[in-house]
């Protein structure tokens, strides 16, 4: 399947709404509605769980063996953790991330019954007028950090008349910026260039006709970045799932910038070896830029997933971002050859025929040769 021009300006177009509605953990309400609503014009049918995973149905030639692509919808953020007797708010992450990543940053606080309060996160000590050297010695902690908030208030009572409370929640403003270069600078790309590369490849397969060769479900999730994830969206007919997020640039790593990435383990452990073997055939055959790699402080949608007992083969291809967590950096060329990975996927016909069914016998098993490096091509 090519991608051209059209693809490619639906993918930047989609990406800047999700990036434009904020969404950190807990809070993920309005970026569902907008999914839904994306789901809606591509014409593909969903349903929602209660708290509003989503899992799109991409209807096959044969139902079983099923399977799925996912990816979260959920970013980072804060949340207020209490009000300083001047006025400012204290403040703890949602999600991993550091301290010195929120220092500077424009925040809006949404409080009860849809109010919303703008402000900055500072250091405690943020004028080098009034504390001199300390500005670069005070340690960097989120115990050290302050929301100002761009209202008249100077003590705890008057922003508490503003009506902020403890436990509010601070999106973090993304600072989007689309280079005319490809490049693509912002928070929160994690993972929703993976939620775009996503509904571009759903895009692409419904304006094409193309009818996968099994049941292919899109699932995107509200919480993997606080570790539930893929655990409350599946089914038992899912017999493979590929997760969708994002591949570290740093030395040691090995992560294709202009490309896609096949990670081969994370923290929870190795992927399937043979799903993982599959999409690295396909980025070989279809010629799709592509490296592999391993993560040894990461974990996917595909770890929750199996944590929750589910039986099936998982994989993660990655797209490319610098300085994850942090002020984060993609390209146009790596969210495509992603897209195009993901639609030659469900294009592909299933792993194994036997994997219809979550119990069988020795028989129908793949031969170990197929892991050996021989046989492989009677058994795929």
């Amino acid at each position: 399947m090519q991608f051209d021009s059209n693809d490619t300006q639906y993918l930047q177009d989609i990406l800047a709404r999700l990036l434009a509605t904020p969404s950190p953990s807990g809070m993920t309400d309005a970026v569902v509605r907008l999914v839904c609503e994306e789901l809606d014009n591509l014409g593909v049918k969903y349903e929602l769980t209660r708290r509003g995973a989503i899992r799109a149905t991409l209807p096959g030639k044969e139902k079983l063996p099923a399977r799925a692509v996912i990816a979260h919808l959920d970013t980072l953020g804060a949340l207020v953790k209490g009000i300083r007797p001047n006025g400012r708010l204290e403040v703890v992450p949602i999600g991993f991330w550091s301290s010195r990543f929120a220092e500077g940053a424009r925040v809006v606080i949404h409080s009860d019954h849809g109010v919303a309060h703008h402000g900055t996160i500072l250091p405690l000590k943020a004028s080098g007028h009034t504390y001199n050297k300390e500005i670069d010695t005070q340690p960097c902690e989120w115990t050290q950090l302050e929301v100002r908030l761009d209202a008249r208030t100077a003590n705890a009572a008057e922003t508490r008349t503003l009506g902020i409370n403890v436990g509010d929640t601070i999106n973090i403003d993304p600072g989007t910026v689309f280079a005319p270069n490809g490049f693509i600078n912002s928070r929160h790309l994690d993972d929703k260039a993976g939620v775009a590369a996503i509904l571009t490849m759903i895009r692409a397969v419904m304006q094409k006709r193309i009818t996968p060769e099994v049941d292919c479900f899109a699932l995107f999730t509200i919480s993997e970045e606080v570790g539930v994830g893929a655990s409350h969206v599946l089914h038992g007919d899912v017999a493979e799932m590929v997760s969708v997020d994002n591949g570290t640039i740093a030395p040691g790593q090995y992560t294709c910038e202009y490309g896609v990435t096949i990670a081969m383990q994370d923290s929870s452990g190795p992927f399937d070896w043979h799903l993982t073997r599959h999409l690295l055939a396909i980025c070989a055959e279809q010629k799709i830029e592509h490296s592999r790699d391993v993560f040894r402080f990461y974990r996917s949608d595909a770890a929750a997933a199996l944590e929750a007992g589910n039986d099936l083969r998982t994989a993660l291809i990655c797209f490319a971002l610098d300085a994850s967590h942090g002020y984060e950096r993609t390209h146009i060329d790596s969210l495509l050859a992603l897209s195009q990975l993901l639609a030659h996927y469900v294009e592909s016909p299933p792993l194994f025929k036997r994997d219809r069914a979550a119990i069988g016998p020795l028989a129908d098993f793949p031969p170990a040769d197929a892991q050996l490096g021989q046989g492989t091509e009677d058994v795929l």
